[in-house]
């Protein structure tokens, strides 16, 4: 999949919107590449002492900040302040992930944004949230999905919670809310002509997360210990298996019938044991007579006995190996662009297809062609950048 920037037109189905973003880190950005994917012409504001140069043929590796174009603006400057007030008034929406108060200090708040542009979408990215008593406190994803009590349950019986990298609080329960706030909210403003503020914090995301496990608990089926349910590494037949060569394979054998093809692969019909599948008591004596299965083979053997069956299986791949299996390959999961292999735009589309925009932009690389698009000549340019307002 190339990226579009060569062809000169811009797809997917947020085609023609136009995002602002204020330079962040963690789910800021991913919101921001997340619409860009989709088809928005998403502006990213850096700072101008992040302004380096860089050649346009070598891009920047890191491939969460693709498919933007960047200007470098001083927001402690008055004239960088206007600067981004005037992408403003021409832009659907903005996303900032500063703390709480922080915006509104620089000038680039929501009343100062929407004074400007009464239909804009303004996008707020933080941890905690815009109000609560740890509102304006440090805090990382770890954090968060502390609070909102998604860490605890993660883990094996007997152990300490395992954060889950940072893919439920920043991605999860942070970027892709923001992404589908700011989404919901540029639809409410096609139909009423005003735009409106969206608080995403990742607390409040990474609680909605945990919805079925609420429910769950309200239905007495989830025991609070971690490590003993059916979801959580407690079930024989719903976990990871070390294989003969130090790899993994993955089962989730949930249903009675592909219960039974796990049982039928393994050679362990026969035993007694396993025909109580649900008795939880049993569990562990289960998972250890599995293990001892799952050792006597390859990874690569038990993909041969298993891929293509109803067991509910798939090996465990790196990072590296991923982008390689034929699965993944055919569907067209990753793909390059730049020389670097990277997850494709998700989801899919049957008509509007969404593509990566063009590979991740040096800071400041687009200043000069941005601001010729709102009207200001070369001189005009010169001086902001003289008086040190951009770079």
């Amino acid at each position: 999949m190339a990226a579009t920037e060569e062809r000169g037109y811009r797809m997917g189905p947020l085609s023609g919107l136009k995002v602002v973003e204020v330079a962040g880190i963690g789910p800021g950005p991913f919101c921001a590449m997340m619409l860009a994917d989709m088809g928005a012409d998403v502006i990213r504001v850096d700072r101008a002492g992040a302004v380096r140069g860089g050649d346009p043929d070598a891009p920047p590796a890191d491939v969460l900040n693709r498919g933007r174009r960047s200007i470098g603006v001083d927001l402690k400057n008055p004239e960088g302040v206007e600067t981004v007030l005037a992408l403003v008034e021409q832009a659907d929406a903005l996303i900032e992930g500063f703390r709480p108060g922080v915006a509104e200090r620089l000038g680039i708040g929501p009343d100062e944004c929407r004074a400007r542009n009464p239909k804009l979408v303004y996008g707020r990215m933080t941890g905690w949230g815009q109000s609560g008593p740890y509102a304006h406190t440090a805090g990382h994803d770890i954090n968060y999905i502390a609070l909102a009590g998604a860490l605890e349950p993660i883990g094996r019986a007997g152990g300490a919670p395992v954060p889950p990298l940072n893919l439920v609080g920043d991605f999860g329960g942070g970027g892709l809310m923001l992404a589908f706030g700011v989404v919901c909210a540029l639809l409410e403003a096609q139909r009423t002509g005003e735009g409106q503020v969206v608080d995403a914090a990742m607390v409040d995301g990474a609680a909605v997360l945990m919805t079925m496990f609420h429910a769950f608990t309200a239905m007495g089926i989830w025991n609070p210990e971690r490590g003993t349910n059916m979801l959580d590494s407690g079930a024989h037949f719903y976990d990871v298996y070390e294989t003969a060569d130090g790899k993994y394979v993955s089962i989730g054998s949930i249903e009675p019938q592909f219960y039974a093809e796990l049982l039928r692969l393994t050679g362990l019909t026969d035993e007694a044991d396993f025909a109580a599948q649900q008795d939880r008591s049993r569990w562990p004596q289960l998972k250890e007579r599995l293990t001892e299965v799952f050792r006597t083979k390859t990874r690569d053997e038990w993909c041969e006995i298993m891929e293509g069956t109803d067991v509910c299986f798939a090996p465990v791949l790196s990072i590296a190996e991923a982008p390689q299996h034929p699965h993944n390959v055919e569907r067209g999961t990753f793909v390059e662009v730049a020389g670097i292999t990277q997850p494709a735009p998700a989801p899919r589309f049957s008509r509007t297809e969404a593509e990566i925009q063009r590979p991740p932009s040096h800071a400041g690389q687009h200043t000069d062609e941005v601001l010729g698009e709102l009207g200001l000549d070369a001189d005009r340019i010169a001086a902001l950048r003289e008086a040190g307002a951009i770079a």
